[in-house]
């Protein structure tokens, strides 16, 4: 495919601008038209980009038969009508996260592009970070050893949203992150929250997900908190990482920290002796390239040779699983609701 490739974006809020200015600076490709309710907005779109074509209705996009994909950058109620929309134009579509608002939709969305052997990408732009992709390499090459939890707080005082709760708008970064990194499924989630503003969804939200094999993770959320904090501990056997995204550059430390226990000649568990190892502390050098044109690369490239998207309606479809059974899990105050293999397995 030697030919410009075209894309339409759906969305010139908060994350549209920068999905824009992301794919106008990669190589062979070119934003054709963006779309928005709000004639405010695509008039800042085309001040900044006076190629780009603007309209208010989406199905102009759908209708251009010049554009190869198309970005979805709307509130999450929205993604499944104009994914699916989208991919019945025969476009490609990258749709912001979360996918969809049910399992249902998503499992919709994927059977669509699989049918029309189009790629359907989700823009869990944190997992195409250069902190994440290093901490992905250092599990992976088994520096970390076995993973025994993953414990990440994500709060700040902050937008509010009206139509999803503090989960699906926050600990949907934390879930693809973990759905990358630990490439595992949880196969129980209890969750809880509550809301203190009458008649808004939750606003904080405490989860834990059960993993066979030991592991657990920990997943703090909160729009109404005096600071903001995006940290994330990942305990393992042999090393242990703190993630902070907040650090300007050693986002990602390595501590070579742990216990070793020594049962060698224990008849009972009295006698087990636990020993603690502190050792030094690096952090490794990350490639510091912006996500999103990391991840516009990789759609693109995903589009030009038929590859399948790291991010991909499947990996979109886990993360909205989770989600879906989290807010259950809320709604009955921690109850503890399980999440069916068979079916999450990619």
């Amino acid at each position: 495919m030697g030919h410009m490739i075209n894309i339409g974006v759906i969305g010139y809020g908060y994350w549209g601008p920068n999905l824009v200015r992301n794919f106008m600076d990669l190589p062979g490709v070119q934003v054709r038209t963006v779309s928005d309710f709000k004639p405010e907005l695509l008039a800042k779109a085309q001040s900044r980009y006076p190629t780009i074509q603007v309209t208010t209705n989406c199905k102009d996009i759908f209708a251009d038969p010049k554009i190869d994909a198309v970005a979805i950058a709307t509130p999450v109620s929205t993604h499944f009508d104009l994914a699916l929309a989208a991919l019945q134009a025969g476009k490609h579509v990258l749709v912001e996260k979360p996918m969809a608002v049910s399992s249902e939709q998503a499992m919709r969305l994927i059977e669509e592009a699989q049918k029309r052997k189009l790629v359907l990408m989700v823009d869990h732009t944190f997992v195409y970070t250069g902190a994440v992709r290093k901490m992905r390499e250092l599990i992976t090459t088994s520096v970390i050893g076995d993973i025994y939890y993953y414990d990440s707080v994500r709060v700040n005082l902050g937008l509010f949203q009206h139509d999803v709760n503090v989960i699906w708008d926050l600990a949907v970064h934390d879930l693809s992150i973990m759905d990358y990194l630990l490439a595992r499924q949880p196969y129980a989630v209890s969750a809880t929250g509550i809301n203190h503003i009458p008649g808004e969804p939750e606003n904080i939200a405490y989860l834990t997900l059960f993993f066979e094999s030991n592991l657990i993770a920990h997943i703090h959320v909160n729009w109404l908190a005096p600071v903001k904090v995006r940290r994330t501990l990942i305990g393992g056997s042999q090393k242990m990482i703190v993630y902070d995204d907040l650090e300007p550059s050693e986002k990602v430390k390595i501590y070579d920290k742990g216990i070793t226990v020594n049962s060698k000649n224990s008849e009972s568990v009295y006698q087990m002796l636990i020993g603690y190892r502190a050792g030094d502390m690096w952090s490794p050098h990350l490639d510091m390239t912006e996500a999103l044109r990391t991840e516009g690369l990789h759609f693109i490239r995903c589009i030009e040779q038929g590859e399948r998207p790291i991010t991909d309606g499947e990996a979109g479809l886990r993360v909205v699983r989770i989600l879906e059974a989290a807010t259950q899990s809320v709604k009955r105050q921690g109850r503890l609701v399980e999440l069916d293999l068979e079916r999450v397995a990619a």
